[in-house]
């Protein structure tokens, strides 16, 4: 029987979810997911989880606040000039609490994402932290096959 271990190509269902909370990805519903282990597909701190299951392995996992996705980071709360947004001239662009939106990086080859959390007369306070961030989360996993 093949057990996973480091650049092992697989064939899983996964869930994660935050702990007592919704779903963010659940293959169960819909078809499995493929993947090689160190690629970068799954945040190191899932990675590690699976070496050593075996095919046909199914387990579950606990992973406290900020193992996968880091801490919250208070420093990545700012605050953007309206002035700022949207298109050239165009300081109207009406932007919500909980709205995502794109920035480009310095280069412009990539972009990068923040949620408005605060929405002031001339200002919006962005949070660049990832969405889960701090928080708690729980990690299902079947393994089908393993290369």
């Amino acid at each position: 029987m093949n057990v996973i271990q480091p650049g092992s190509f697989l064939t899983l269902h996964y869930r994660l979810a935050q702990t007592g909370g919704a779903d963010v990805v659940n293959t169960f519903a819909e078809g499995p997911a493929t993947l090689t282990l160190g690629s970068g597909e799954l945040a190191p701190a899932l990675e590690a989880r699976l070496l050593g299951l075996a095919e046909g392995a199914r387990a579950s996992f606990d992973l406290p606040a900020g193992e996968v996705f880091g801490a919250r980071n208070p420093d990545l709360l700012q605050r953007v000039k309206r002035s700022l947004l949207g298109e050239p001239g165009d300081g109207e662009t009406a932007h919500q609490v909980g709205d995502a939106v794109e920035f480009p990086t310095p280069d412009g080859r990539a972009t990068y994402g923040g949620v408005v959390r605060e929405v002031g007369d001339d200002w919006l306070l962005f949070d660049f932290n990832h969405p889960l961030a701090g928080l708690p989360l729980t990690f299902e996993v079947q393994v089908i096959g393993v290369l």
